[in-house]
């Protein structure tokens, strides 16, 4: 086999791959056994029929692409493997000859994963700052824990203000004619909530148990009832009650109530350190990002499209699957959201850009820095991923081993210790 490998462009190649005469005979003799033992043929057995009655029923041409399917996948890895080139899309093949007296002759044009330049990678600067936990921060969770065990109660004679809850009857008109869908029953409005249509809610400031008042408003030009869309209404609006939350008072006796502690300091005590907890991971994460970020900037790659389209699809099929483990179609979601897939690929397209130059970067100083994996850092990922799954280690090991993808699991490791090379130097300011 010979191979000749010419650049298109900056990630497009063209092998021209030549078969020798003699190979194409022996592909064309393995074809012809193959298919014999496929095809039915009226007065043969399977795998009897002489080869002139075969090419009879099936055509030469279905000999010879058999051939050629036998041939060239073989040969194309070669090429791969003695150009030292990497794809990362399918080839496209087109053929030049196939004949079984020939040399077979065919040109692969494939995308090759593209050359990353690193920049500095190892000893960055970077600012680690962990976010104060002020006391002000603390009286907010406890607000929150408050507000959460808040009663709902009437306010005797009370005006309707910001954040009142008004029970309310209401029917809606459109030129005098009252429309599906615009009435309601003691409904608990939540007066700042924004649920009604714009307009609605401010004009029930002010008003008390007992009032009767007219709302008017103009339905949204692109409300999701067409009839309704840019129209003006009137809603007949009755109220029946303002209630308002009621926040237990904070004492040692509704500490014990909703928590484990016993006195409001406690509890103040476990917040902070809660708070303090979460600052630190976040300022871990947040350094390690910016580590990582920094290296991937300081780095100099053009990558090709298919590589960005195919990260995109990934992460979509991810997305599909996360939905679907929580009872949800991806179809769904997208109504849902008011989006399309066209429109979901756009907004994944810059992140799968940096993600897809992040793998770069990583396989790139795995290379530079000549990382090895031990069989006990194999051993520790795949305990890893079975504590995940709930699953037996044993189990684990089996499933990604029939699966053929041990080298995923090299691989993930692998960029994980480049990750912690770059962060391990990091030189904190």
């Amino acid at each position: 086999m010979k191979a000749t490998m010419e650049k298109i462009d900056n990630h497009k190649v063209v092998f021209e791959i030549e078969v020798p005469q003699v190979e194409v005979a022996k592909a064309v003799e393995k074809a012809y056994r193959k298919l014999s033992n496929k095809v039915n043929i009226p007065g043969f057995r399977k795998g009897k029929t002489p080869r002139r009655i075969l090419e009879m029923h099936i055509g030469k041409e279905a000999l010879l692409d058999e051939a050629f399917e036998i041939m060239a996948s073989p040969a194309y890895a070669q090429a791969l493997e003695d150009n030292k080139i990497e794809p990362v899309s399918r080839p496209h093949i087109d053929v030049v000859t196939l004949a079984e007296d020939k040399d077979l002759l065919f040109k692969a044009t494939v995308v090759a994963k593209p050359e990353i330049t690193l920049g500095q990678y190892k000893g960055l600067k970077i600012a680690a700052a962990v976010e104060e936990v002020t006391e002000e921060k603390i009286s907010a969770e406890v607000e929150t824990m408050r507000n959460s065990h808040a009663k709902m109660v009437v306010a005797e004679d009370a005006v309707i203000e910001d954040g009142d809850f008004a029970i309310i009857d209401f029917e809606g008109f459109v030129d005098g004619v009252a429309f599906p869908g615009g009435d309601g029953k003691a409904y608990p409005l939540q007066i700042g909530s924004n649920t009604f249509i714009p307009g609605f809610e401010e004009q029930v400031i002010g008003a008390k148990a007992g009032s009767e008042i007219d709302v008017n408003v103009t339905f949204p030009a692109e409300y999701h009832a067409a009839d309704l869309a840019g129209k003006e209404a009137v809603f007949k609006v009755k109220v029946h009650d303002v209630k308002r939350k009621e926040l237990p008072a904070l004492d040692d006796e509704f500490v014990k109530d909703v928590s484990d502690f016993n006195t409001v300091e406690e509890l103040k005590a476990d917040i902070k350190n809660k708070l303090e907890k979460a600052a630190s991971d976040k300022a871990d994460r947040d350094f390690r990002n910016e580590a990582i970020k920094q290296a991937v900037e300081n780095a100099t790659v053009e990558i090709p499209d298919v590589m960005v389209e195919d990260r995109i699809s990934k992460m979509i099929e991810d997305l599909g699957a996360n939905l679907e483990s929580r009872g949800m179609k991806l179809d769904d979601y997208m109504k849902y959201m008011n989006t399309d897939i066209a429109a979901l690929r756009q907004n994944y397209h810059e992140s799968a850009v940096a993600n897809v130059k992040t793998d770069l970067l990583l396989e790139a100083i795995v290379k530079a820095e000549a990382l090895e994996v031990s069989v006990e850092e194999v051993d520790a990922e795949i305990a890893t991923i079975a504590k995940g799954y709930g699953a037996e280690i044993e189990d684990v090991k089996a499933i990604i081993n029939g699966q053929g993808k041990m080298s995923t699991v090299f691989d993930s490791i692998l960029r994980k210790k480049a990750a912690q090379l770059i962060i391990d130097s990091v030189e904190k300011e």
